[in-house]
């Protein structure tokens, strides 16, 4: 499989059936910027580093897909804004197979 589906829920209720390619080493961050699901300069603001918290999205469905959040990820959620329980940051959930169907919210730019 080359490419997958994943629906994504812009910061103005728009839900966005998006294919995004495995083939590629991108990150849901990028796929978000990729689709100009937010606006410039509010998502992916270090670069995908997970140093700033503004590609955090709420995933809805297919949490168990996921990789477990590692260290860093969770040391930025812990300072982060908006955050639930089903937050993690899009740099840090890598386009695979697995999670194909994924379905997130983008978070509120702070």
């Amino acid at each position: 499989m080359q490419d997958i589906h994943i629906k994504i829920t812009d910061r103005n209720g728009e839900t966005h059936d998006v294919i995004a390619p495995t083939d590629m080493s991108m990150n849901l961050m990028e796929v978000i910027r990729s689709y100009e699901l937010a606006d410039e300069g509010t998502i992916g603001v270090c670069g995908g580093m997970a140093m700033c918290a503004s590609c955090q999205v709420y995933i809805n469905d297919g949490a168990d897909k996921l990789q477990e959040m590692g260290d860093e990820e969770d040391a930025m959620l812990s300072e982060a804004f908006h955050v639930q329980s089903n937050s993690r940051l899009g740099c840090q959930i890598h386009i695979s197979e697995e999670i194909d169907g994924l379905e997130v919210a983008i978070a509120p730019y702070p």
